[in-house]
């Protein structure tokens, strides 16, 4: 196949041979790999990442149904939860084997949930936008393991209000990690210790610019439910603490600014999706809405467009 010389159309993989020479995280054995990718098309590319998309979509699914009753995702196998057979190889082919059956079980035809195709075809379509606005093969992993978390989240919150707490220890601990070999920048931290007189080594600041971005989170999101508790009715959970922990994990992936416009952007959605059911209908005003569902969605958009999303909103506020 022919190299794409084109800029703009897919940049996930442009100068990844630099990165694995430079950053102990993929070291000298990625070489190979890293040459034969970045040979491809950037169509083919986005197919590739589609594919594996749907996969991990497939895995995804299990821990989505598994872990809120604290199952294990590993034993038993994966079984139709009507008659609890076990499921084939061929019917277990992420979406395919979905449309082959029509959405129903082979053994008891009973109707499989549309959330498995779903999550698949979500899963593989952020993949593919993640080599799409992605400089590097190291920022394209980072951003396919928080939208994996972040899909988790979402549907565990969207069907059983939970936000797991072994996702949320796993992908703050992944975030932290991570933060030593892919840069989580922060403007912010830099200023401050800028005007400190203060030059800090690049995997300390950015492990720094981490550690802020979670506590940062974690922070906001506490002080806001603290105050709603107060003026509101004390008795009543406003926020819990699975959003705190939600938030942290945003913030030690990304930093403060980009944590701030999760928190900004899933409230505002958050709130017009809120309103306009129950203006529709009253029995919404005591819906318990899954508002960890919206900053995950919030934080999967701002991880793909989150450096133009901010320019765009400090320009908005005055700020050049």
């Amino acid at each position: 196949m022919t190299r794409c010389r084109s800029r703009r159309a897919g940049p996930a993989l442009q100068g990844s041979s630099e990165v694995a020479q430079s950053s102990p995280f993929f070291g000298n054995s990625a070489l190979p790999l890293l040459r034969t990718l970045t040979s491809l098309s950037f169509p083919t590319l986005y197919l590739i990442a589609g594919l594996f998309g749907v996969i991990f979509g497939s895995f995804l699914n299990v821990c989505i149904v598994r872990l809120p009753r604290r199952e294990s995702i590993v034993r038993p196998a994966s079984h139709c939860p009507s008659c609890l057979k076990p499921i084939r190889w061929y019917d277990n082919i992420p979406v395919l084997s979905y449309l082959i059956l029509g959405g129903k079980c082979r053994f008891c035809r009973c109707k499989i949930s549309l959330l498995y195709p779903l999550v698949e075809i979500i899963t593989a379509c952020i993949f593919a936008l993640a080599v799409a606005e992605s400089t590097s093969l190291g920022a394209f992993l980072k951003v396919a393991a928080f939208a994996m978390l972040m899909i988790v989240l979402i549907f565990t919150d969207f069907r059983d209000r939970l936000l797991p707490h072994s996702v949320t220890i796993f992908g703050i601990v992944l975030g932290l990690a991570l933060s030593f070999a892919i840069p989580v920048t922060d403007p912010l931290l830099e200023w401050v210790f800028g005007r400190m007189g203060m030059t800090l080594p690049a995997p300390l600041s950015s492990f720094l610019g981490a550690v802020s971005g979670g506590v940062f989170g974690a922070g906001l999101l506490y002080g806001v439910a603290w105050l709603l508790r107060r003026a509101g009715n004390p008795s009543k959970e406003y926020l819990g603490f699975g959003d705190v922990m939600l938030m942290f994990l945003v913030g030690v992936f990304w930093g403060i600014p980009l944590t701030y416009l999760t928190i900004l952007l899933g409230s505002l959605v958050g709130t017009l999706v809120a309103v306009v059911f129950i203006l529709f209908n009253r029995k919404f005003r005591n819906y318990s809405w899954p508002y960890g569902s919206f900053l995950g969605a919030a934080a999967i958009y701002v991880s793909l467009g989150g450096q133009t999303l901010l320019l765009w909103y400090l320009s908005w506020r005055g700020f050049h």
